[in-house]
């Protein structure tokens, strides 16, 4: 089936998922056209009400809002998709090769992530961040270390399931190095369950990196970012305001499409039937 094929066959909530990341990452690559105003041009009065100079009104510091939710959408999506990249590197790496290798390194790197999940990743970040503080490459790294040992969890346990398989001990028997069998034969078997993994982390990492920004820890200002705009602007709920809804709205909105589109690749690769 060609990949035309597989998208006309797609079901409309996956259409829809589609729809909305397609629109929201290309006004995350285009925002320096897209938005109307720069992303720290402070163009009016603090809490402008909405008009045709100002679609969705100004924000405590007279940002134009619009330009905010544009150029958020490349900081915060662009961030938590390399972090989720550099989580899901690492711990499907580390997770297959121990699931494959076994013994005392399997039991070495399961002990060391046990260890690391046994703490709450909310707590744990504050308290890393806290150390070695919030910059942004900082930032990246503590939140992919944290993730990284949920993926190790999830790629160990699919590549245990595979080293029984009778395909691989005949990959051994004709004398495959472990780089061959990992590339040649584990990861194409673990690839439909790493992928929906893979959607998944992204949503996880996206809420986490918002409710950091949110709480003053993430992305640091002047930066556009939804979740501090959230806390920048949250006085406006008191008036009966909507604003600072919007991006609450958007990173809502992204996390669900997300979720439909990781449903429909997990139903395909399932082979299941509607």
């Amino acid at each position: 089936m060609t990949r035309l094929a597989v998208l006309r066959s797609a079901p409309p909530t996956a259409w829809f998922g589609l729809l909305v990341l397609t629109v929201v990452a290309l006004l995350a690559l285009f925002a320096p056209f897209a938005a109307p105003y720069g992303e720290r041009e402070v163009v009016a009065g603090p809490f402008e009400v909405w008009s045709e100079s100002h679609w969705l009104g100004t924000d405590n510091l007279g940002r134009d809002m619009l330009s905010r939710l544009i150029w958020g959408a490349r900081n915060t999506i662009g961030m938590a998709l390399l972090t989720t990249m550099i989580a899901f590197v690492v711990g499907a790496a580390t997770g297959l090769l121990a699931g494959t290798v076994g013994g005392w390194a399997d039991r070495l790197l399961a002990w060391i992530v046990d260890v690391i999940m046994a703490m709450p990743s909310l707590i744990l970040a504050l308290l890393l961040i806290s150390i070695f503080g919030a910059s942004t490459a900082m930032l990246i790294g503590i939140i992919a270390a944290i993730e990284a040992t949920r993926v190790f969890r999830l790629s160990r346990a699919v590549a245990m399931n595979i080293t029984v398989m009778e395909y691989l001990d005949a990959a051994r028997l004709r004398g495959e190095s472990l780089p061959s069998i990992l590339w040649r034969e584990v990861l194409p078997n673990a690839s439909a369950p790493l992928v929906a993994e893979f959607g998944l982390r992204f949503c996880f990492v996206f809420l986490f990196v918002s409710s950091l920004s949110f709480l003053g820890l993430g992305i640091q200002p002047p930066t556009a970012d939804w979740g501090s705009m959230v806390r920048d602007n949250a006085t406006l709920i008191t008036y009966g305001d909507v604003t600072p809804l919007l991006p609450a709205a958007a990173i809502a909105l992204v996390t669900v499409s997300v979720n439909l589109v990781v449903d429909w690749v997990l139903h395909r690769s399932s082979g299941l039937k509607d």
